[in-house]
């Protein structure tokens, strides 16, 4: 009976993150398509609007799946959690999978809502070393703010995961992906979210480095803090 509600518990955190991680990819993807159209070619309104649509789905996907399997919908999360104890390992790999399926399948979703091939290879060119800078920046930003509202006000980590997002969408050289599931997904649309295949692998190394620093910058910051109560 425990191994069969063990199944049934898995499986509803499973689907729940692949649930809002494709819907954050249809978010992230379909708002760009339609930016780049409303635009008239004005690529800075094209990306406050992808930026503002990614924030406020961001903020409803977390609330919505939060309570079924924490809202992860990003790989670096999940191994931030299990590095701080607060998933078990054996979880890891299901996870990833299921972000990964969920990403894959909310490019499509998008391309099929605006009658677009669902199969298909960006042509964006996103590569050098600024933009695995910043790819490591906003990694470990969403990290460190993640790592520290769970902790102390858990309540505010939908709107902290969203502003941040949005910042960073501005701040950094890459438009901040910070996900690795988003990432390898966003090389499969030739869209305004695209990425190169070719450019994915600079993305995800810079993606982990700067979220496995988090995890232990925030790790000695925060056990320091409490320490000192």
């Amino acid at each position: 009976m425990k191994h069969m509600e063990y199944r049934g518990m898995l499986a509803r955190r499973l689907t729940a993150e692949a649930l809002g991680t494709a819907l954050l990819l249809a978010l992230v993807v379909g708002s760009g398509i339609m930016a780049e159209r409303l635009a008239g070619g004005n690529v800075a309104l094209a990306l406050l609007a992808n930026a503002l649509a990614t924030g406020a789905g961001l903020v409803a996907l977390i609330l919505t799946f939060a309570p079924v399997s924490g809202a992860h919908f990003n790989p670096l999360v999940t191994l931030a959690e299990a590095c701080l104890r607060q998933l078990a390992w054996r979880l890891l790999l299901p996870y990833w999978l299921a972000q990964i399926a969920g990403a894959i399948a909310g490019v499509w979703l998008a391309h099929a809502m605006f009658e677009q091939p669902l199969w298909q290879l960006s042509q964006h060119a996103r590569t050098g070393s600024g933009q695995w800078l910043a790819e490591g920046v906003a990694s470990f930003g969403l990290l460190a703010v993640i790592i520290s509202t769970t902790r102390h006000k858990p309540a505010t980590t939908p709107f902290a995961v969203a502003a941040f997002i949005v910042a960073a969408y501005w701040f950094t050289a890459s438009t901040s992906f910070a996900n690795p599931a988003v990432t390898l997904a966003r090389a499969l649309t030739d869209s305004f979210a695209g990425i190169r295949l070719m450019d994915v692998p600079g993305f995800v190394m810079a993606q982990f480095a700067g979220a496995l620093t988090a995890v232990g910058v925030m790790g000695w910051l925060l056990q320091s803090s409490s320490r000192g109560k």
